[in-house]
């Protein structure tokens, strides 16, 4: 299942070595986007696997959607010859990246400060809750810090904070991780010094609601949570139409306006002083909108999908993630790629969001076995047939 890159460029992080300690998503969102940009990332894994593999529920899709393009080997790193395998591993690295809890990777002497005395060029990325400073020493989850960052007030209604249907700050810290990688990567061509980057969850979720608490900085009134909100649009709502369906429908200027008065049939409302401009209209909308919404309920969902994409106005029918693997747009334009699943089965996944030269990077390793390159990264960093086979022996290491 495997893909080769098909451009006529190399990609554009090929000759990067990335050794990561990471689990769940926010470290392994770091790796992946190194990853699908060309570097060689390593995964050391327990010797008993990633506990992402086994995860259920909500987080049964963890590993295959987030370890694509790496390598895996399985080190036990409680033992001191799993951690001289992995100092081994690292000295051929340019990059370390962890999300493990603050002082775990001192414990282990794979801390930054140990590490960049052995490499001045290292650069070694840290996944955490927080930035250094007051809150530190708490444990943070993507949920945790939606609460106390303001995400969940602005998500939820009034009174009933909500966390958002995603882990936001966990794909996104390792995105701002993977960005810091790139950033150090630069600095160090100009300064021949690696250096430590470090990503946090309440920092990055700060970042998300910067426009809410700068709306406040405006204007001096505090922002609505999301539902509750006054919006900027006059129309630009959840509307229930024929068979109980749902569809969003916008018109978010005077002209969409009046193209969708024309197209439906709503010329008294056009010619309503009461409702020149979008302000207008948004002062107008408590008995606006009930006009709106039955003048549209008897239509189908899919009557009004073609009438707003033939006049070139905003729309989306309600969706639900499984129905985005027949996505006729994901589809036509290879957004989503075959990937080997937790238990050998094949799915597609989403690729990254961008092109290059006009291709998504694809899948050039389906996500590893538990230690599945093992033995081929031990013998390339000096260890012998005979101390591979006593590692395994000693449960050390797994694989082939």
């Amino acid at each position: 299942m495997s893909e080769a890159n098909t451009s006529p460029n190399p990609l554009p992080y090929a000759g990067i070595r990335v050794v990561e300690f990471t689990h769940m998503v926010m470290g392994p969102t770091c790796g992946l986007l190194l990853a699908d940009l060309g570097a060689e990332v390593i995964k050391v894994e327990p010797i008993e696997g990633d506990n992402t593999r086994r995860l259920l529920g909500s987080g049964s899709g963890f590993f295959p959607t987030f370890n694509r393009n790496k390598k895996s080997i399985a080190l036990d790193l409680k033992k001191p010859e799993g951690v001289e395998a992995a100092l081994r591993l690292i000295a051929t690295a340019d990059i370390v990246s962890e999300n493990f809890k603050p002082g775990t990777m001192k414990k282990l002497g794979l801390d930054y400060d140990t590490l960049v005395k052995l490499n001045p060029r290292l650069i070694y990325v840290s996944h955490k809750g927080f930035l250094p400073g007051p809150y530190d020493h708490r444990t943070a989850l993507d949920e945790v810090v939606q609460m106390m960052g303001g995400l969940a007030y602005m998500t939820g209604r009034s009174g009933d904070p909500l966390r958002a249907g995603t882990s936001v700050n966990d794909i996104m810290g390792g995105m701002f991780g993977a960005i810091g990688a790139m950033a150090a990567l630069r600095q160090r061509d100009l300064t021949g010094k690696g250096c430590e980057v470090q990503s946090a969850l309440f920092e990055n979720n700060v970042f998300l609601v910067a426009q809410h608490m700068m709306q406040f900085a405006a204007t001096g009134k505090a922002a609505d949570p999301m539902p509750s909100r006054i919006s900027a649009w006059a129309v630009y709502d959840v509307f229930t139409v024929k068979d109980g369906e749902q569809i969003f429908l916008a018109a978010v200027s005077d002209k969409q306006w009046a193209i969708f008065c024309k197209a439906f049939g709503l010329e008294e409302m056009l010619a309503d002083p009461r409702l020149k401009t979008n302000n207008d209209r948004v002062l107008a909308r408590d008995w606006m909108m009930p006009i709106l919404r039955s003048h549209l309920a008897g239509r189908s969902a899919a009557e009004l999908s073609a009438v707003f994409e033939k006049n070139e106005l905003p729309f989306a029918p309600i969706t639900k993630p499984q129905d985005l693997f027949d996505d006729p747009h994901l589809n036509a334009t290879g957004g989503l790629a075959p990937v080997r699943m937790n238990d050998g089965s094949t799915a597609k996944v989403p690729l990254m969001p961008f092109t290059l030269d006009g291709e998504r990077p694809g899948i050039r390793l389906q996500p590893p076995h538990i230690g599945e390159h093992s033995r081929e990264l031990l013998k390339e960093v000096g260890y012998s047939d005979a101390e591979i086979a006593a590692l395994k022996t000693h449960h050390i290491t797994l694989g082939d």
